[in-house]
């Protein structure tokens, strides 16, 4: 049996992280049997989370899982795609994880009423008299993160114009199609499902979300992928918040993952 370690459901989505929802996501394309457990990142392999254990195998990273999937199980999650769509779909990934996801991470963890509605809640297992402390640490993390990557270094209206601008660019490439790449589910759409709930998500105010909002195909989308992969979460919301416990290793629910 899989086991997915993950962060466990929080900011009304299935997990904290989109990728470790990813992960499940692929899974379920796959149609592999899985468990999933609530992961500690301070025992995972590469200190974040999704990872997986395979009948005693560790693949950590949502990319290495997927490639796993694919090379033990024999699974080709773009089978039908031309090279040009292949190419288009990994594109399209590497949008939502490298650009995207940090101008989401800002917003989170960066604005103060945002912050207090979401990633607060993980603190809450910390002692009171530290949790101030803890708290002032693990932002001032996300911000060395963000300073790193390069997006920390725009302003925030700019940040915001290239998050929109990526929103758009997905919207145009998704189109009608009932999938981003046609009438099935590719390995991309994993990351798209993942992704445009997690920036979706009910807990925060964001002209990201706003964004993604105003582009019906989405919201047609999102629809489609959420009955069919998880239908008890349907007709609540993007998904039914749920804070939950906290996973262990509290703090690093969007900045130790991938």
């Amino acid at each position: 049996m899989i086991t997915l370690f993950t962060f466990g459901p929080a900011f009304g989505l299935p997990d904290a992280s989109p990728f470790v929802i990813k992960a499940e996501m692929l899974l379920k394309l796959a149609g592999l049997p899985y468990q999933v457990r609530r992961g500690n990142v301070r025992r995972a392999p590469k200190g974040k989370l999704p990872y997986l254990d395979d009948m005693g195998r560790l693949v950590a990273d949502s990319t290495l899982i997927r490639w796993h999937i694919e090379k033990t199980y024999h699974v080709d999650f773009d089978e039908g795609l031309t090279p040009a769509e292949r190419g288009a779909a990994w594109a399209v990934e590497k949008l939502l994880e490298d650009n995207l996801y940090w101008a989401v991470a800002r917003v989170r963890w960066l604005e103060g009423d945002n912050f207090e509605r979401g990633p607060a809640q993980f603190f809450n297992v910390v002692p009171g008299p530290l949790r101030g402390m803890v708290k002032a640490l693990v932002k001032r993390r996300v911000r060395q993160m963000l300073w790193s990557q390069g997006l920390g270094r725009h302003s925030v209206d700019d940040m915001t114009a290239i998050a929109v601008q990526g929103v758009q660019a997905v919207a145009n490439i998704l189109g009608d199609k009932p999938y981003l790449m046609g009438d099935r589910p590719c390995g991309a759409d994993a990351t798209l499902f993942a992704f445009a709930s997690s920036l979706q998500s009910p807990v925060f105010e964001t002209p990201i979300r706003a964004a993604a909002q105003s582009h019906a195909n989405l919201q047609a989308y999102l629809a489609r992928m959420r009955a069919q992969f998880y239908p008890d979460f349907v007709g609540s919301g993007v998904f039914a918040p749920d804070f939950g416990k906290p996973a262990a290793g509290v703090g690093a629910a969007e900045t130790a993952d991938a």
